[in-house]
């Protein structure tokens, strides 16, 4: 297969002369900052906020590549995954000429951004035990299709897609694979970020939301050849990664030893989660999981969350969501929180 970048850019995308900001023109060290109409005086809150962040978060970056063993050149970060699905879309399908296919149940800000600009979307739902319906998915591409978003491990099952099935569309589409790894790091499978060299068409989604337990800063990651990159840096807003979070994602980066631990200790607790549920008569499954929620089929769910959510217990409801009818998405909590749940569970009395 023959993988060529410019075939998918939006024409005007190509033609576009990007905002230079004044940060940006700048590189070297200087003492005296003049260029950007900052407040020179200080703010309220520290000396230093008063100045624009580097719009390119390097310093992020770097620590992030010596983790990660992806050159800094191939990242771009994002306020929240949310924005890198946006820039993704509009750096590269034309409103009402272009789609995009989602596989669901699945994320469901794929489809809403591409509802935002205008693109089309084609559902290929997955398969009664979550995976890739891989013949279906072959004859929906056009040559309008210029992305496939694939979630894994998925969101809202929490299963991982096979590792095989994700290598054959890589393998067979000529458009943009997006795989959304948010949740990778309770997983039992690896990451495909190490075969990023392999698929100049793969493009990785991360976040610091989940397992990094920075949710509240909204950073998240996207991985993908330079060529990608530079296209996505060409179209992001030129400071679009705030100085707090710059500053507050460096100290995190530094405690990875306290993510690896908090890890597995999610984990341990899933474990503890699942078999809580699976002993409660009116849970008819609990989906095998890699991330650090569960999806459980409950009888009369509806009714059941709404109970919970008068015991100021709030589980997520994806009844309404395709091939998860009659089901909660529950979070794995803290022992104590996880015990109050199956405590409250279980003195449910159903009509």
């Amino acid at each position: 297969m023959s993988f060529d970048i410019n075939r998918l850019v939006r024409e005007n995308i190509k033609k576009l002369k990007p905002y230079s900001s004044a940060r940006s023109e700048f590189s070297g060290q200087a003492s005296i900052f003049l260029d950007a109409n900052e407040n020179s005086f200080g703010s309220p809150l520290t000396k230093w906020y008063n100045r624009y962040p580097d719009p390119l978060q390097w310093e992020v970056k770097k620590k992030l590549s010596k983790i990660k063993n992806v050159p800094a050149e191939q990242m771009l970060l994002g306020n929240g995954s949310d924005e890198c699905i946006d820039l993704l879309i509009r750096a590269f399908c034309n409103p009402k000429e272009d789609h995009i296919i989602i596989c669901p149940p699945t994320y469901g800000m794929y489809e809403v951004y591409a509802n935002i600009n205008d693109v089309g979307v084609k559902e290929i739902p997955l398969l009664p035990d979550y995976q890739l319906n891989l013949d279906v998915l072959e004859h929906a591409i056009e040559p309008s299709t210029k992305m496939i978003f694939i979630c894994s491990p998925n969101n809202p099952t929490g299963n991982s897609i096979e590792h095989e099935d994700i290598e054959i569309v890589l393998n067979n589409f000529e458009g943009l694979v997006v795989l959304d790894e948010a949740y990778i790091n309770y997983s039992r499978h690896r990451s495909f970020i190490s075969e990023l060299k392999d698929y100049p068409n793969l493009v990785i989604m991360q976040t610091f939301s989940k397992a990094w337990g920075l949710a509240a800063l909204r950073l998240g990651m996207t991985y993908a050849s330079q060529e990608i990159i530079d296209i996505l840096n060409k179209i992001k807003p030129p400071y679009n990664i705030n100085q707090a979070t710059q500053e507050l994602v460096l100290k995190a980066l530094d405690n990875l030893e306290d993510v690896n631990m908090m890890i597995k200790e999610t984990v341990k607790e899933r474990e503890v989660l699942v078999k809580g549920l699976v002993e409660i008569p009116m849970v008819q499954k609990v989906y095998p999981s890699d991330a650090n929620f569960v999806l459980a089929k409950i009888n009369e769910a509806t009714a059941v969350y709404n109970y919970l959510k008068e015991k100021g217990i709030i589980v997520r409801n994806r009844s309404n969501v395709l091939l998860c009818e009659d089901s909660l998405r529950i979070t794995v909590g803290t022992p104590d929180q996880n015990q109050q749940l199956l405590t409250a569970l279980k003195a449910y009395k159903e009509d």
